[in-house]
Order: C-alpha cells, then structure tokens, then sequence
C-alpha cells in the first residue's frame, strides 16, 4: 500500500488530467441536460455515470498502455474491425434515426462503427509511417492502399447499417490524418474532382429518397414547405434554441424541452436542450468545453516527438471535430441530420466509452512524449 499512493501520485503528475477534467465536465453537464430532457429517465442517468465511471477507468488502461504495442497488432485490429462491424448485417437493430447501427442485448446497446473509429486511427496511423518507411506515402501504390483500407470500412457502415453520419466521421478522419502526414495536394485535387463525379451516380443510384430529402434540406426549403416533414426536427431545434434567448429559460423550465417538442432530445438533440434552457451562455459553454478539447488534442500531437503520436492525436481530434460540427450543425438547421451524437454530452454508453478511450490514447501519447521532451506543456 506504501508504494500504491506513490505511483498514484506519479500517475497524476505525468498523465493529461486537463484532457480528463473537460472529458468528465463534459459528461456530467450533459447528464444535467438529460436529466431536464422530456425523454431522459432516471435509468439513462444510472447507464450514463456508469459508462463515465468505466470511461475514467479506460482512460486510464489506454493512457498506461503504449499505443506503439497497440499499432504493432494493427492487422489483427483490422480484421476484428470488419467483423465487428460486419456483424450488423445478422444482429443490426434501428435506433432512434432509423439505422441499423446498433447490437442490442437486453436493455444495453452497442454501436460497432462508434467503437472502431478509435482502431481505424490507430491503424491508418500505422499503415502511413510504413509505407512512408517502406517507399514514399504520395505514390500510386500506398494512396491505393489508404483507398482500400479506408474504403472496406467506409462501405461496410454503409451497406450494414444505412449510417452516413458515422461513416462521413470515418471520411473527415481519413482526410485529416492524410493531410496531416504529408500527402501531397495534388492527390486531395485528384480525390475532390474524382468526388465531384461521382456525386451524380451515387445520388442517381445509390441514395435512397429519403436521404436525398435529408441532404437538401437545410438548403432548399421547397423540399417540405410545411416544414412538418423531412425539416421538422431541425425546425423545432431552431426555434427552442432561440426561444433561450441570452440566459434561458431555466433548468426544468423549457417550455419544448418538457413537453417532448425537440426530437431526440437526450441524444443527438442534447445541444437544443442546453439552448433552450440555459440560451446562449449555455451554448457557449459546450462550444468552449469542446474547442479546449479539441485544441488539447492538436496541442498533443504538435508537441509529440513520436510521428504515430502525432498522428494519432491529430486522427482523435479530426473525430471530435467532425462529430461537433456536424451534430451542432443539424440542431441550428444548418446541416443535414444524419443521426450523430455530440461527444461527451449526448446519451449513449458507447459514445463515452469510445471518447474516453481516445482521450486516454492522448494522454499517454502525451506522457510517453515528455519523458523525452525537455519542458513541461
């Protein structure tokens, strides 16, 4: 017991307990919220402290463990990755947007391609530092095996689950994490315009109606100009937001968030009920919660002296940046709502299991780093 508080203590002292503080701040305002959400329960509240407690604890496991011996079975990580995923083609079950996103056992339920993000960093890390290693990442050869490995994960979120807004995670991640490493500007050109042409087939062929609806949206309001259709949920986001006004309307006291107004409030909705409730300074401070998370992240990898640190925590902070604006995007009806949670803050276990997780990578990243690095950050 003598040499336990030592290694506690030390612990402490070289691990990132900024990065863990906002994490934990985040999670519990967003237990705050949906606690006041029409749609939380008690039980929800029960799920979600539990998931942040087993969160702290992988933040720690993954903190303490080098994400160098994690990379060096990143073959292994694939494979488990496709067939995790790949699993919902058998046991898929709908959530509250419609996609079969979920495995579901008993009353808990798991969202593989939320948990994979994390491996899929980990591995497109490692596979750019050996082709780098190996010849160079911006020839023909190793942008095509970035394609592939990216692309077989991409289209099974999509062909198993219908989930676009986890899979456009996956895309943001993949760009970031390339542009990041290197790759030449001549290839995002390359990729942009080879995009471009593919828009008009997949809109044609591949996008179901529906989804077509949800896309053009925000833009065009002649799509449903009743607004009681397709644009109905960020519609009534929008007006609950504004209806909070500077300070709110107080916790327990929006008038939308406590008659069942605002959909999906204590999930992908949970921004609107923080607007509502608590206005504009409410608002703000998820922003500044999440900007301060996201920056610690970057902050990480520039001061990293290892090169799959640093592009591990850039790949873990691309993630929280694609899944704020875009989550905040769809409550202020300016992007399209695709189903996707804001992190930290929105109901979900496997949504805080996976964040913690990440953060716990950066903190070990981070101390791993200064062991060589002179000075303290």
């Amino acid at each position: 017991m003598k040499k336990f508080w030592p290694v506690v203590r030390d612990y402490i002292k070289k691990s990132d307990m900024l990065i863990l503080s906002i994490g934990i701040i985040c999670t519990i305002y967003g237990m705050i919220m949906i606690s006041s959400s029409y749609l939380g329960t008690p039980s929800q509240i029960v799920i979600q402290t539990v998931a942040m407690v087993l969160g702290v604890f992988l933040f720690v496991v993954f903190s303490i463990v080098d994400v160098d011996i994690i990379a060096d079975k990143s073959v292994l990580l694939y494979i488990f990755s496709i067939l995790f995923i790949s699993t919902l083609f058998f046991f898929g079950a709908e959530g509250d947007t419609g996609n079969k996103a979920w495995l579901r056992f008993g009353g808990i339920g798991v969202q593989p391609a939320e948990i994979v993000k994390i491996a899929y960093i980990i591995i497109q890390g490692r596979l750019m530092i050996m082709l780098q290693e190996r010849d160079s990442i911006n020839k023909p050869l190793s942008v095509l095996i970035l394609l592939a490995t990216f692309g077989i994960l991409f289209g099974l979120i999509i062909v198993s689950s219908s989930d676009l807004g986890s899979a456009l995670v996956y895309f943001f991640i993949f760009a970031v994490m390339l542009f990041a490493g290197g790759l030449s500007l001549w290839w995002f050109l390359g990729g942009f315009a080879a995009i471009g042409a593919l828009i008009p087939i997949a809109w044609k062929f591949i996008l179901r109606d529906d989804q077509k609806n949800r896309i053009l949206a925000p833009y065009d309001p002649s799509v449903d100009p009743t607004g009681l259709g397709v644009r109905w949920q960020a519609n009534q986001s929008t007006i609950a937001i504004s209806s909070g006004g500077f300070s709110g309307q107080g916790f327990g006291q929006g008038e939308m968030t406590q008659t069942g107004m605002v959909p999906a409030q204590h999930t992908d909705f949970i921004f609107t009920v923080s607007g509502e409730e608590f206005g504009f300074i409410g608002c703000m401070i998820v922003l500044i919660l999440l900007i301060a998370l996201i920056v610690r992240c970057f902050h990480v990898a520039v001061k990293c002296n290892n090169a799959l640190g640093y592009l591990v925590c850039t790949g873990i902070g691309a993630m929280f940046i694609a899944q704020v604006l875009e989550n905040i995007g769809m409550c202020l009806g300016l992007t399209p709502v695709i189903g996707l949670t804001l992190p930290f803050f929105s109901y979900g276990g496997s949504s805080i299991l996976t964040n913690f997780a990440a953060i716990g990578i950066v903190s070990g990243i981070k101390m791993r780093s200064r062991s060589q690095h002179i000075g303290n950050y």
